[in-house]
């Protein structure tokens, strides 16, 4: 039985553990109360503006006396006693450091214009209300979402109160019966020692009564012993089932406690600063926007409070979201500080604290590890792209509140009568019938990008839990490297390749382009599209050390990170691919409408160049003559990689219009990609490596208008392969990571997560499989292949 003195100790632990949570819940309370706390300041700011500007257009005929009774009066109410947090803050946040910059300048102000009071009335204040109006909007769904994050938070921590505490019942369960089984065995210590006894001690008695005696005394014994044997099996098979659970369960609260603490580090380290920038979403950049407005009506009137207002521009400049909300969680540390960990808390003298991966639990956690590993896969790739629109659709909403309409020097070109100031600017402004389907489309756009926030924050949470049980779980089963969640199969290492001094298409150029022929033909968007930064720099890192991190036939990397280190290897050159010296003379070259004799004026002017320069460039206009053949499933022809690579090859020179400079720059890209081959001497000419469509040694060519490979005439490493598993081998299951049409009657064509049969490579880019009953060819990038 469990004694008295562990009893008190588990209880110790139960009231920890509450205690903990508690803290918790009351620091969640605190975070909401300091963003309420936030909004309503905020509220008052705005409010405080409005006024400002009313009470300051309805006396701007008085001048410098009643201009100087309106800064006091708000000077002397940021400096109220009521007022304190207000003031607290002044120092911290950038709209409260414009705010009092404002008031300094207006108590300078002597005199003003009847067109400032029109603009006051009724552009600036509109202004605020707008912001207002806005600002309350998306913090009241940014609550919203706060709330939903923190019940989420709290639901993880009562599941791991749930598991804490089942852990313990099965744990005091082994226990007991440890206990009831050392009983057992000291019960049968006893009676082995009763039958050992010496018979010599019993009284004297007849010879007939003796026998009888000791028959039934020896039944007894053995019945009794009987007894003791069948109880004691009974219990050492109840301790060791309940040893069994107590062991499970305490996999399964460590498991729980290792993601309720990185779910809590998530909530305080990200969801946190996330929420902070959904309350100030657009807020800084419209109060920008008003502020602006005022400086352009003051600057109009006098320049002699240029220096004023040149400081109030400066602090609107600094109007910055991230900024503000670094300072505000330093001011309010203890609040966004996330908790200490979670530690585990033994039980009963259990002193075992990490997973059991230990037969007979070593088969079921590899599987479980298996499950979470691919479940994981998907959930990131589904993430990812929640992650994408949700981007896209918050660069929306910033380019709504971000747009220029805050200058009104045209007002100050009119008449200054008393009689006829309205001002032109309020009019475009506010008073556009399209305001209010701007206005509705707004609104639609932060009530779409909210959706997507909190899909996002629950995938990233139920990410993060699952991504700590599968790490712990792989750390007990001693693997010595995290595994990968994307979809690829992981990063090969890279191949040292060290360049020739004497090559002349650089390594990274090179390689680039081989790999992108290779497996980026059809990929959309490509150059267009711009690539993970962390690959970048990891791929471009490779390149300067001398390896070849593209080498081989594995295709683990990102398509869009390989295009951007192509373009970024020609955007660093110290001197872009095409020279200065012949820019002038390239862009006469654009202004013939003949496209032939266009190019033969290319062909005379490109002849002066250096021989490797223009063996670089016959390689790499090749290389996206190639590439556009198949603009119909990259998007990408001719004038579109000329729009990617215009600015990266051909710089416009310094005094000329880049904006018309670098349309004749685009189409001069685009000519010489069209006509590269009547542009660049062939190789008897100039000397020099030449690109090549494909290599049939090496790799498939998919021609836009040929057929892959026949599987009857399968690759000649596939050969032998073929012949020994073509009815040996099971088939493989494999699932769709995107959609695929196929081209011809041979390919087949799924959608993204269908299911596949895969029964032998035919090459090393296509399969021979099946679909929906129907057997054909299935594009390896295309699948992935599932663990058997």
């Amino acid at each position: 039985m469990t004694s008295p003195a562990k009893f008190r100790k588990d209880k110790e632990i139960i009231a920890e553990y509450e205690t903990q949570v508690k803290e918790i819940r009351t620091q969640l309370g605190e975070q909401l109360r300091c963003l309420d706390q936030q909004s309503e300041l905020r509220v008052q700011l705005l409010q405080d503006l409005q006024d400002f500007f009313r009470k300051k257009g309805e006396i701007e005929m008085d001048y410098s006396r009643n201009l100087e009774k309106l800064a006091e009066r708000f000077l002397a109410k940021t400096r109220s006693a009521k007022d304190h947090l207000f003031k607290k803050e002044q120092a911290i946040l950038s709209p409260l450091n414009c705010w009092n910059l404002l008031l300094s300048q207006v108590k300078g102000e002597s005199r003003d214009h009847a067109t400032l009071s029109d603009l006051y009335l009724n552009n600036i204040i509109p202004r605020f209300a707008q912001v207002s109006e806005d600002s309350g909007r998306l913090f009241k769904k940014s609550k919203e979402v706060g709330l939903q994050l923190q019940e989420d938070m709290l639901k993880v921590l009562n599941e791991l109160h749930a598991v804490m505490k089942t852990y313990h019942i099965y744990n005091t369960d082994s226990v007991n019966a440890e206990s009831k089984l050392k009983d057992a065995e000291k019960q049968e210590e006893k009676q082995m020692g009763r039958s050992a006894r010496p018979e010599d001690r019993q009284a004297p008695r007849s010879p007939d009564s003796l026998t009888s005696v000791k028959t039934e005394e020896k039944h007894v014994r053995r019945s009794s012993v009987k007894k003791i044997e069948k109880m004691k099996e009974k219990r050492q098979a109840k301790y060791t089932e309940n040893k069994l659970k107590a062991v499970k369960a305490r996999n399964e609260y460590l498991l729980a406690l290792e993601a309720t603490n990185c779910c809590v580090f998530k909530y305080y380290i990200h969801d946190l600063s996330d929420l902070i920038d959904c309350c100030d979403l657009g807020y800084h950049a419209s109060l920008n926007r008003a502020l602006r407005t005022y400086l352009s009506a003051e600057f109009s009137v006098e320049t002699s409070r240029h220096r004023g207002l040149e400081a109030i521009e400066s602090a609107a400049e600094n109007l910055e979201a991230n900024r503000d909300k670094q300072r505000l969680m330093e001011a309010y540390n203890s609040v966004f500080c996330p908790p200490a960990r979670f530690d585990f808390q033994s039980h009963m003298g259990d002193t075992w604290g990490h997973v059991c991966a230990q037969p007979p639990l070593q088969g079921e956690l590899l599987q479980r590890c298996q499950q979470l590993q691919s479940r994981l896969s998907t959930l990131t790739i589904e993430n990812e792209e929640v992650k994408k629109t949700m981007e896209a659709t918050l660069q929306t909403i910033q380019d709504m509140v971000t747009v220029e309409d805050f200058d009104v020097s045209d007002c100050f070109h009119h008449s200054n009568s008393m009689e006829s100031v309205r001002s032109s600017m309020s009019e475009s402004f506010m008073n556009k019938p399209s305001l209010a389907k701007r206005r509705a489309n707004q609104q639609e756009t932060e009530q779409f990008y909210f959706t997507k926030l909190k899909e996002f924050l629950e995938g990233r949470t139920l990410i993060t839990k699952l991504e700590a049980k599968h790490d712990l779980i792989q750390k007990s089963l001693g693997e010595s490297q995290k595994t990968d969640y994307c979809l690829a199969s992981g990063r090969r290492s890279s191949t040292l390749r060290k360049q020739d001094s004497s090559q002349v298409i650089p390594l990274m150029v090179e390689s680039s382009i081989r790999f992108i022929s290779r497996h980026g033909l059809q990929h959309e968007g490509i150059f267009r599209v711009s690539g993970s930064q962390v690959e970048v720099n990891d791929i471009k890192n490779s390149f300067e050390r001398g390896e070849d991190p593209l080498a081989g036939d594995q295709n683990d990397h990102d398509m869009d990170s390989i295009a951007s280190v192509l373009k970024l290897y020609f955007r660093g050159l110290e001197n872009a691919l095409f020279p200065k010296e012949v820019f002038h003379d390239l862009i006469s070259c654009v202004l013939m409408e003949n496209l032939p004799e266009r190019a033969v004026h290319i062909h005379k002017v490109l002849k002066s160049l250096p021989s490797n320069t223009l063996v670089i460039m016959r390689y790499l206009f090749a290389f996206l003559n190639h590439l556009s053949q198949y603009s119909e499933e990259n998007m990408m022809d001719p004038y579109n990689l000329a729009i990617c690579f215009g600015p990266t090859l051909m710089s416009v020179p310094e005094g000329h219009d880049q904006v018309s400079c670098q349309a004749h720059v685009n189409e001069l890209i685009k000519t010489i990609i069209i006509h590269h081959d009547a542009i660049f001497p062939a190789p008897p000419q100039l000397e020099g490596p030449v690109y090549e469509h494909c290599r049939a040694t090496e790799e498939f060519c998919d021609s836009p208008h040929g057929e892959p490979p026949l599987v009857d005439e399968p690759v000649p490493d596939a050969i032998s392969e073929l012949q020994n598993s073509d009815d040996e081998s099971e088939p493989l299951q494999a699932v769709a990571r995107f959609d695929y049409s196929g081209r011809t009657s041979r390919e087949l064509s799924f959608h993204k997560g269908a299911s596949l049969l895969l029964f032998h490579r035919a090459s090393e880019d296509w399969w021979e499989g099946r679909h929906n009953g129907v057997d054909g060819l299935v594009p390896h990038q295309y699948i992935v292949v599932q663990d058997t």
